[in-house]
């Protein structure tokens, strides 16, 4: 059976006379198949492995074991089919970079339905829609004194305690707290910070007084469906110097700046291989502080850049990477009643601990 060309096995020290060296415990096993998938080689593994106070024979032998261990064979074998479905991906990404407007996100109005769902749904790019709520009362009432005032003694869940966990958006259903509603906004308009936000993850158009703010929601286009608003939008409510870090939602939607500035960064899905989805929707790499040591493949990714003035939505299309963070106190409403196909099936890894 042939294996990866880039592991090769490591020769035993000469013993004459020694006792064969003791097996790998399981987790030591677990951990030299993890790398040599990942490609490391066997004297980079076992150099870690003497580091951590391990004979030199049991190290070269315990590794020589598991490559040659039938299920690791098997093993990288699917590896072979993956990497062929990662090179395809990324070839497609590289071939869609050569169009000179790549980087450049537009900004439209008039856009039709027909055009949203060819031009930007099929296409698979985003969009800035300049006129979306042009007659939205909530574009002039959805200021933060407003909102405290008319519903500052109602009470509401958010997010809280993030600026302390540095993985607070995967462990977002920790952080839920309820809290006066006049208390929160008080706290999100004292200056920067990321330690609260309003976000998606509750039900505040829903089951609250809140609900009476989509009577603010004005004409929508034709690509958006009225009957279904109620179920399909979403309060957001952030500090300056509020960060969503780098993840792809599961659906297209739109995401509409009523109050404040937000900074978008996007990596297409094409380029998923390059962020290390090893759990759920997430990606563990920093944009503002990558680490190219422990994530070298990201320097390959190409990030789009754009911040979303008062008045402007983002048409996120599907599976599209994206970090943002506000720039000003912000108050943004999210939609996913679109007029296009917007249910998909996602196989999500669960690999919290690479």
């Amino acid at each position: 059976m042939s294996i990866d060309p880039r592991i090769v096995t490591l020769p035993l020290p000469e013993a004459p006379g020694a006792m064969a060296p003791a097996p790998l415990s399981p987790e030591w096993r677990a951990w030299v198949a993890e790398n040599a998938i990942r490609s490391c080689t066997p004297q980079s593994m076992q150099d870690t492995m003497t580091r951590a106070g391990m004979p030199v024979a049991v190290a070269a032998a315990g590794i020589q074991a598991v490559l040659q261990d039938p299920i690791f064979q098997a093993a990288i074998k699917q590896q072979q089919i993956t990497r062929k479905l990662v090179s395809v991906m990324l070839n497609h990404a590289a071939l869609l970079q050569h169009d000179p407007a790549y980087e450049r996100i537009e900004r439209r109005a008039g856009v039709s339905r027909d055009e949203l769902f060819e031009r930007y749904c099929m296409g698979n790019r985003p969009v800035i829609l300049t006129d979306l709520a042009h007659d939205w009362p909530a574009m002039t009432r959805w200021t933060p004194q407003h909102l405290r005032q008319r519903f500052g003694d109602i009470e509401v869940e958010v997010q809280a305690g993030r600026s302390t966990d540095p993985h607070y958006e995967v462990n977002k259903l920790q952080h839920r707290r309820r809290m006066r509603f006049g208390e929160f906004m008080d706290r999100v308009t004292a200056g920067p910070g990321n330690d609260l936000y309003l976000t998606a993850n509750n039900e505040a158009l829903r089951d609250s007084p809140l609900r009476a703010l989509l009577k603010d929601i004005g004409t929508l286009p034709d690509y958006l469906a009225p009957e279904r608003l109620d179920s399909s939008a979403f309060l957001w409510i952030g500090s300056q110097g509020t960060v969503t870090p780098l993840h792809h939602d599961t659906v297209h939607l739109l995401h509409l700046q009523i109050q404040g500035r937000k900074r978008w960064r996007f990596i297409s899905p094409m380029e998923t291989p390059l962020v290390y989805n090893f759990n759920g929707v997430f990606s563990p790499v920093d944009l503002d502080a990558p680490d190219l040591s422990r994530y070298p493949a990201f320097a390959q990714a190409r990030v789009l850049d754009v911040v979303v003035e008062p008045g402007e939505a983002v048409f996120l299309p599907l599976a599209w990477w994206h970090h943002v963070s506000s720039l000003d106190t912000c108050i943004s409403l999210s939609l996913s009643n679109l007029q296009l196909p917007n249910h998909f099936e996602y196989a999500n890894p669960t690999l919290r601990d690479w």
